[in-house]
C-alpha cells in the first residue's frame, strides 16, 4: 500500500471511530457522547412527537379501535383525562397492541374543585384527584399530569390563589417522586400567572425537579407573544399544547370565539414559535387541543401539525 493511501485510510477510519463514539458510549456506559457531525451541525428543528386529546375522537369506536385509528393516522400518542371512566385494562391492552403511547394525563377536577378554592375540603378533594392521576399516569407509562393551579375570581384574590395552590401542590411532591410523574402547570384563562416571568418564578418557587410547565401556545396569545413565554420558561417546559387564536374573531364575535379558527388562520407566528423552541432546545411531545371529529378531520389536524413544525 502506498504511504498516501495508508494515511488516507487511517484518517477515514479515525473519523468513523469518532463519529461512532456516541453509539459506543451509549451501549457500554449509558452515557451519550455527541458525535462530531452532530456537534458541528446547525441547531436542529424541534424533535416533536405528535399527540392529541382523547375527547377529540368523535367516531363511535371501542378503545382498541380508537387507538388503531390514531396510529393509522400517524399520531404517536394520545392524552387521557384522569380521573376518568375508561377501563385501564382495555387502555393498556390497546396501547401495547398498537404501539400508540400515552404521554400523560390531564387532571379532570382542577376546574370544578380548584386548588385555590376557599374551602379546604374542596382543595383536599382536588389533591386526591391529582394523586390518582399521578398513579394512573405511571401505569399508562406517561410522564406528566397537567394541572391548572388555581383560579382568580371575585372570591379568590391573586395572592390567595398563589399561596393556596403552592401549598396544595407541595403535598403532592412525595407522590410525584414515587411515581416518577411530573406535575405540569398550565394556565388556561384562569386569570392567574399572566406573565412568562411570573410563570417561571411560580415553578422555581418549588425548588423541585418534579414540577414544570405545560406550555399552551394558543392560550397565552391573549396576554403576550408565545415566543416570549418559550424563552422565559425555557427548560421548565415539559410538553406543548397546540391551538390557534384570532384577534379578529375575538374582537368581532366575542372573546372565546378567538379559538374558533384553524391552524395558520389565526395570529400565531409559527416560524417564530419554532425558532424559540430551537433556542431553548425543546424536544418532546406536542398535543393538539382543537375541535375534533371523524377520521378525515383528525387526519387534517395531524397534517397541520406536520406543517407547524416545518414552518
Amino acid at each position: 500500500m502506498q504511504r498516501r493511501d495508508f494515511l488516507k485510510n487511517s484518517a477515514l477510519a479515525t473519523t468513523a471511530a469518532v463519529v461512532g463514539t456516541g453509539a459506543i458510549a451509549a451501549a457500554n456506559t449509558g452515557i451519550y457522547v455527541k458525535p462530531v457531525a452532530e456537534l458541528l451541525s446547525p441547531i436542529a428543528r424541534p424533535m416533536v412527537k405528535k399527540s392529541l386529546m382523547w375527547g377529540m375522537i368523535k367516531e363511535d369506536l371501542s378503545i382498541m379501535d380508537k387507538f388503531k385509528l390514531l396510529k393509522d393516522l400517524g399520531y404517536d400518542g394520545v392524552e387521557l383525562d384522569s380521573p376518568d371512566k375508561l377501563d385501564m385494562k382495555e387502555v393498556l391492552e390497546a396501547r401495547d397492541k398498537t404501539g400508540l403511547l400515552i404521554p400523560g394525563t390531564i387532571n379532570s377536577m382542577h376546574w370544578k374543585l380548584p386548588l385555590s378554592d376557599p374551602d379546604p375540603k374542596k382543595r383536599e378533594e382536588c389533591v386526591k384527584s391529582i394523586e390518582k392521576a399521578l398513579w394512573d399516569t405511571k401505569h399508562y407509562g406517561g410522564t406528566t399530569v397537567l394541572v391548572v393551579p388555581g383560579v382568580v375570581n371575585a372570591n379568590v384574590s391573586y395572592s390567595e390563589a398563589y399561596e393556596r395552590s403552592q401549598a396544595e401542590i407541595r403535598k403532592l411532591l412525595p407522590v410525584a417522586e414515587k411515581t416518577g410523574v411530573k406535575i405540569a402547570i398550565e394556565n388556561v384563562w384562569n386569570q392567574f400567572l399572566l406573565s412568562p416571568l411570573e410563570a417561571a418564578k411560580y415553578v422555581d418557587d418549588f425548588k423541585h425537579p418534579m414540577v414544570g410547565w405545560y406550555f399552551d401556545v394558543g392560550n397565552v396569545l391573549r396576554y403576550s407573544w408565545p415566543a416570549s413565554w418559550i424563552e422565559a420558561l425555557n427548560k421548565r417546559i415539559l410538553k406543548l399544547h397546540l391551538k390557534e387564536f384570532s384577534f379578529k374573531k375575538q374582537n368581532d364575535l366575542g372573546l372565546w370565539k378567538g379559538f374558533d379558527v384553524e391552524f395558520f388562520d389565526g395570529d400565531n407566528n409559527w416560524p417564530e414559535v419554532n425558532k424559540a423552541l430551537q433556542k431553548v432546545g425543546y424536544s418532546g411531545w406536542a398535543s393538539a387541543e382543537v375541535a375534533g371529529g371523524d377520521r378525515k378531520r383528525l387526519l387534517t389536524v395531524r397534517e397541520k401539525m406536520d406543517e407547524i413544525f416545518k414552518a
